[in-house]
């Protein structure tokens, strides 16, 4: 009995085509491409068992993009170390990118408040005076009146 083998694992391009992508009219799965007048299927959009159902029943000639890796494999949709690979990249450069800029607000506030006058934020921290502070005028030297006295 002859076992079944994905058509993702033969897969060559006869001749690349320079069409670009982002320019054609479509979705992430399938876009038309003017040049060659043909629907062109994005497999790497697309789960591989979806890509292998294309592939299986397409007659005659398909387009098709697709990522591959150096050992030649395909890259699908529901390619679990692929999108790690990716998911893992895209989450320290976030994390780094977060890091960055917490550090650039961090720093620009401190700045700020070094600049500031010291008094209002001391005023602000400490709601008493905790330091006296002079006080000038003219006394008055009269008793106070306690009121009548018998």
């Amino acid at each position: 009995m002859a076992r079944f083998d994905s058509p993702l694992k033969n897969l060559k391009i006869a001749s690349p085509c320079s069409a670009n992508w982002e320019e054609m009219f479509g979705n992430e799965r399938k876009r038309f491409c003017g040049d060659c007048k043909l629907n062109v299927y994005n497999l790497s959009g697309m789960t591989s068992f979806d890509a292998e159902n294309l592939l299986n029943t397409s007659e005659g000639r398909v387009c098709v993009r697709y990522f591959q890796r150096r050992d030649g494999t395909v890259i699908t949709a529901d390619c679990p170390v692929g999108w790690a690979r990716v998911k893992h990249r895209m989450s320290v450069a976030a994390t780094a990118v977060f890091s960055m800029l917490f550090a650039f607000l961090g720093s620009l506030a401190t700045v700020t408040l070094l600049r500031a006058p010291v008094e209002p934020v001391l005023r602000i921290l400490l709601p008493f005076d905790p330091s006296p502070h002079p006080v000038m005028g003219a006394m008055d030297l009269r008793l106070p009146y306690d009121g009548p006295t018998n």
